[in-house]
């Protein structure tokens, strides 16, 4: 390292290989490199790559190639620039090996949302499995609105390779209008009608039917069910495998928005409405958590009186001991960026549609 000032500024001095305390130069390494020391008091500055290429007594772009990997490269040439760039103590500038190589080595999220625990295991997943591959995320959300998501998508573009897009609320029309034409995008949770891209998301009927099966197993005959939002397709899923797995029983089905409050509200109708219920299944965890907090605050016995589940398997769940549907979510999201990467570096141009079947997880919330 060198010592540099900048118009203006007071001078900063820093010491390393190249240099001497107090920052003043060490003309014996330069000499003993074969390069040329710079005149006393001349500002120096970091070594470049042509100071390595000059050193190595090679091309700019056999440096470049050798640093970044590309193309054959003899193994003579390769030991000289590795060589020259360690005595130099020269790092590639991230931002110029990004520019070489047409890439930002960044992956853009967009969920509808990132507040929660879904979330939250979601990124913990695609961080994992970027990082591995030497890709940085960049996040944003579409706080769950309809009116411009193709701004939010748009604005991504020239900053990432490829994207990864949450956007269950969308219709497939709307997602996809505002992907951006040419950039590789993998998607999650979307609608079934999506073909154009490769998507990962969730077999809702396997998750609610082992749900509603296991609830007639341990003898519950008055189901209820708090569904996610509307417009939300895996809420919307959930509700009609509920339906459709209680048959000709009646269904009643509670208005709910994925919170924990919500549960709690749901609770409070059904016993305001004086509605007889012996089970409640959640369309997720958090709003099966708040129904449990409601029951226990009214006096009613968790599951002696009322057997409660949810779906999704969020951390808190597990603490909490609430029957679920377990969806490996950290899986999901390392699945999505692993296919997207394969389609970044690999050029992979097949669209696959893969679901992940929940596994039915009992807790005491159901069998205690």
């Amino acid at each position: 390292m060198f010592f540099a000032r900048s118009a203006g500024l007071p001078r900063r001095v820093v010491t390393g290989y190249m240099t001497l305390a107090g920052g003043k130069c060490n003309r014996a390494k330069f000499a003993c490199l074969g390069l040329p020391p710079p005149s006393i008091g001349e500002a120096m500055a970091e070594p470049t790559i042509r100071d390595v290429a000059r050193l190595a007594q090679v091309s700019i772009a056999s440096v470049s190639r050798t640093l970044n990997n590309l193309g054959t490269v003899a193994e003579g040439t390769r030991r000289k620039v590795e060589d020259a760039a360690k005595q130099l103590g020269y790092v590639p500038h991230a931002g110029a090996r990004s520019l070489s190589l047409a890439k930002t080595r960044a992956i853009g999220v967009v969920l509808p949302d990132t507040h929660g625990e879904f979330f939250s295991e979601v990124m913990r997943g695609m961080d994992r499995e970027a990082s591995a591959r030497d890709y940085v995320l960049l996040l944003s959300n579409m706080h769950g609105a309809r009116e411009h998501p193709e701004h939010v998508l748009r604005t991504m573009r020239g900053r990432v390779d490829g994207l990864i897009v949450m956007a269950p609320h969308l219709d497939a029309d709307e997602v996809e209008s505002a992907l951006p034409p040419r950039l590789p995008a993998v998607l999650l949770n979307a609608h079934g009608s999506v073909r154009s891209h490769s998507s990962f998301g969730i077999d809702n009927a396997h998750g609610v039917r082992s749900i509603v099966d296991h609830l007639r197993a341990i003898g519950r005959k008055h189901i209820v069910h708090i569904a996610g939002p509307s417009d939300n397709v895996d809420a919307q899923q959930r509700r009609q495998a509920f339906q459709s797995a209680m048959g000709g029983q009646k269904a009643t089905v509670l208005a709910g928005d994925y919170s924990e409050e919500s549960g709690i509200a749901a609770v409070g109708k059904l016993l305001d409405d004086g509605t007889a219920f012996d089970a409640i299944f959640a369309a997720n965890d958090m709003m099966a958590i708040g129904a449990i907090e409601e029951l226990r605050a009214k006096g009613i016995e968790v599951p002696g009186a009322v057997a409660v589940a949810g779906f999704d398997d969020v951390p808190l769940a597990r603490h909490l001991g609430l029957t679920t549907a377990r969806v490996r979510i950290d899986e999901l999201g390392a699945h999505a960026i692993g296919r997207l990467l394969d389609i970044i570096d690999n050029g992979e141009d097949s669209t696959v549609q893969r679901l992940h079947a929940p596994e039915l997880i009992v807790r005491n919330s159901t069998a205690g």
